[in-house]
């Protein structure tokens, strides 16, 4: 008979689909699902008449910290940042965000002559401490620059250094000024614009307590170039962090094999005992 294997054959396709469905096929994928937590971060700006100071060269320091506090925001991700300014008095320039175009903005308007000159470096702290304080997130720093020494406030430096290590905030300090001191620019009534020399007057004693006592570091900052890999370091330090979770979503295939494979079983069985059944 011209079809006489067609059993056998059914009998194999059969068992070829069984070993199939035993090794049970799956349709699906695998997705994946990147959580990032980031950290908050108050930058704390000293802005008295000290930081006119030229020895940032071309630019004095309080520009140069500018600059180089817009290329830092705009390498965070997913980070809150708020800024506070302080000289004899401490105000919130920016409460933390996520706006970063907003807060450089608030950035640009920061400017010597804001606030009566002086240098509270307590009180910059207790105010940035205050903004971080209620912050459920993890991990809170405060980035301090300064050229001076606490001179006007009414809350001792290393008073709000241990409020910010209770609440388990880091303080990272810099003190910004080239050794020796620096040209700094005055308006005179009668001659107008004009240069004299003005010491640097840095408490790196007292910088280095404040960061050391909060687990943070102290830098010293003597041009530009320095700060900038300063900020680079401290952004370095203090990671955004990021968590990768895989979910696998698969479905069983090996009923949708089990099924054909009796039918073809069963056809055999059919087709053996009818068309191609043996006569004797």
């Amino acid at each position: 008979m011209k079809h006489r294997h067609a059993p056998m054959v059914l009998r194999m396709a059969a068992i070829f689909i069984f070993v199939l469905a035993l090794a049970r096929p799956q349709a699906g994928q695998k997705e994946e699902e990147i959580i990032t937590q980031g950290i908050d971060i108050m930058l704390t700006l000293d802005i008295s008449g000290s930081m006119k100071a030229e020895d940032f060269s071309p630019q004095n320091r309080l520009d140069a910290a500018k600059d180089v506090l817009r290329e830092f925001i705009k390498s965070r991700r997913n980070d809150r940042i708020g800024m506070v300014v302080f000289s004899r008095y401490s105000f919130t320039q920016c409460p933390l965000t996520l706006d970063y175009g907003a807060l450089s903005g608030l950035l640009d308007k920061v400017a010597i002559g804001m606030i009566e000159d002086g240098t509270a470096i307590g009180m910059a702290i207790a105010n940035a401490v205050n903004r971080l304080r209620d912050s459920s997130v993890k991990t809170r720093i405060i980035i301090l620059l300064t050229d001076g020494v606490n001179n006007a406030g009414k809350i001792d430096p290393l008073t709000a250094a241990k409020a910010a290590k209770a609440l388990g905030i880091k303080i990272y300090t810099i003190g910004a000024g080239k050794p020796g001191g620096a040209m700094y620019s005055v308006e005179d009534p009668v001659f107008g614009k004009r240069y004299v020399h003005m010491d640097t007057e840095i408490d790196e004693e007292l910088l280095k307590k404040i960061a050391d006592g909060t687990g943070g570091l102290y830098f010293r900052a003597k041009d530009k170039e320095v700060l900038m890999e300063i900020y680079k370091t401290i952004g370095q330090l203090e990671k955004t962090k990021i968590e990768t979770k895989e979910y696998a979503n698969y479905t069983e295939l090996a009923g949708f094999f089990i099924l054909p494979g009796f039918l073809l079983i069963l056809l055999e069985i059919v087709l053996a005992n009818t068309l191609f059944a043996k006569i004797p």
